[in-house]
């Protein structure tokens, strides 16, 4: 059968995708330190109402309740026997709620990482963190997954180990990054790298992109750099946190509204992105306002960093400083082009 999210590519220049899951589990009784994938067993039906809530909002795509859901992390809560369990049951839920919406919802297996250091760096080896997302995007797949969305990620290593789990599991992938260290991922890798990697990899990706961070501002940064070595038909993806947690009357909020993300998805489509979501802190609200931003939206020109700044805040010193080398590489090529042409024309 044709992928359903491929399907929807096809047919949209654009589809909108959830928001937060664990930061509104906090707003339905989740306590700090708790596994918010052992929601998928022991409370579905608050799994099930968050997934409808976003449904309803506009999102065309979901996420399955399952970020945490490999055996090193669901070890931190003596969970590591229950990955089939857990993770089937997450992908099951999100695929009921899209099934009844009445409309074609894409139900994506989301996978992050495992929570240790890969080598060289740290003990962990590639395989067998592939092994840990083959085991994960195996259950996802038999819950009903129609893709695997590889998220926040950090490390090259651990990417290409995820990327190498999810083929076995036998689905097409979406991959992100988190861009949250002055431009870079905490491991150092740059937008502009993980757009060249992508045309590396066999099999390729579906979409690829950033989310999480801290912000949408520095998404934003690190999108309009990655479009510097995207190729033309590839499909980026934003899903930028809600502006910044800030701590109010005992309890983490995030500063951006409504009207700030419905601008960030502008931005977005301005870019050229086609796969337009939130993280942390965003809400059914949040979303709902991106949605009837993008409805109404008429896409621009590709927006300069000075309009993200001013529109969505600052950005760090150190995306600037990349995309400024960015544009200025590509100014280069395109007059060593422009010589080769004028040169090809001298009698």
């Amino acid at each position: 059968m044709p992928n359903r999210l491929q399907q929807l590519l096809d047919a949209r220049p654009w589809l909108l995708a959830d928001g937060a899951t664990g930061t509104n589990y906090f707003a339905a009784g989740l306590e700090t330190g708790d596994a918010p994938e052992l929601w998928n067993c022991d409370h579905p039906e608050r799994v099930a109402a968050l997934h409808e809530a976003f449904i309803a909002a506009g999102s065309d795509i979901i996420l399955t309740n399952s970020f945490g859901g490999t055996r090193h992390r669901l070890k931190l809560h003596k969970a590591q026997d229950r990955v089939a369990e857990i993770n089937r049951a997450a992908a099951a839920i999100a695929r009921r709620s899209a099934d009844s919406s009445g409309r074609d919802v894409v139900v994506a297996g989301s996978m992050g990482p495992t929570g240790e250091i890969l080598a060289p760096i740290g003990p962990l080896s590639e395989e067998d963190a592939a092994d840990a997302f083959a085991e994960q995007g195996a259950a996802l797949a038999a819950g009903g997954a129609d893709v695997l969305w590889i998220e926040t990620m950090s490390s090259e290593e651990e990417l290409r180990a995820a990327i190498k789990g999810a083929e076995r599991a036998g689905l097409p992938y979406v991959c992100t990054l988190s861009f949250d260290t002055n431009g870079c991922t905490m491991m150092g890798v740059r937008p502009t790298r993980v757009a060249r990697l992508m045309h590396e990899l066999e099999p390729g990706p579906m979409a690829f992109g950033g989310n999480c961070g801290t912000g949408a501002s520095e998404l934003m940064a690190a999108l309009l750099n990655m479009t510097e070595a995207a190729e033309p038909g590839d499909v980026l993806v934003a899903k930028s946190n809600c502006g910044i947690p800030e701590y109010v009357d005992g309890q983490i909020r995030y500063s951006g509204t409504p009207d700030l993300m419905a601008d960030y998805a502008r931005l977005c489509r301005d870019a050229g992105v086609r796969i337009i979501g939130g993280c942390c802190g965003t809400t059914p609200a949040h979303v709902s306002a991106m949605h009837a931003a993008l409805t109404a939206h008429e896409p621009g020109g590709h927006p300069a960093l000075e309009a993200v700044i001013a529109r969505l805040g600052q950005v760090s010193a150190g995306a600037q400083k990349q995309l400024a080398a960015e544009e200025d590489a590509g100014e280069s090529a395109a007059d060593a082009r422009s010589g080769r042409r004028r040169g090809r024309r001298r009698p």
